[in-house]
């Protein structure tokens, strides 16, 4: 059975900060590619943050970069990624996803379909 499941979501002003979680866990399969990806209402889903399998190769859109860390932790039979959001902006008000892949996503680390298993999503609110 896969599961992907995302908390850690709320509401904070800006300035402030929050932790998102994610459990995953695709059927014993190892675990390669994981993601944040968030959607703002009107707009497309747009990618956040990646990490490897490896928990220290990782990426970030420019605007979040400095501001928001993606870690991994790799137990099984369930993986654990999180990402702690600092110096929060209302521009970064959306829903909230998490992305796994069982294959490498190699240099496309930022594309949405390179990532079969997906979260419900998790709310961030920041006001200013």
């Amino acid at each position: 059975q896969v599961q992907v499941v995302e908390s850690g979501g709320g509401s904070v002003q800006a300035g402030g900060s929050l932790r998102l979680s994610c459990s995953a866990s695709t059927r014993g399969l190892r675990i390669i590619d994981m993601a944040w990806f968030r959607q703002a209402p009107g707009r497309e889903r747009e990618f956040v943050a990646h990490i490897a399998e490896d928990a220290r190769t990782t990426h970030y859109r420019d605007t979040v970069k400095d501001r928001f860390t993606i870690s991994r932790d790799n137990p099984m039979p369930k993986t654990m990624m999180y990402l702690q959001m600092d110096n929060l902006k209302p521009e970064d008000t959306a829903v909230y996803y998490c992305a796994v892949s069982n294959y490498y996503a190699n240099n496309m680390y930022y594309a949405a379909y390179n990532y079969r298993h997906w979260g419900q999503g998790t709310q961030v609110t920041v006001s200013s």
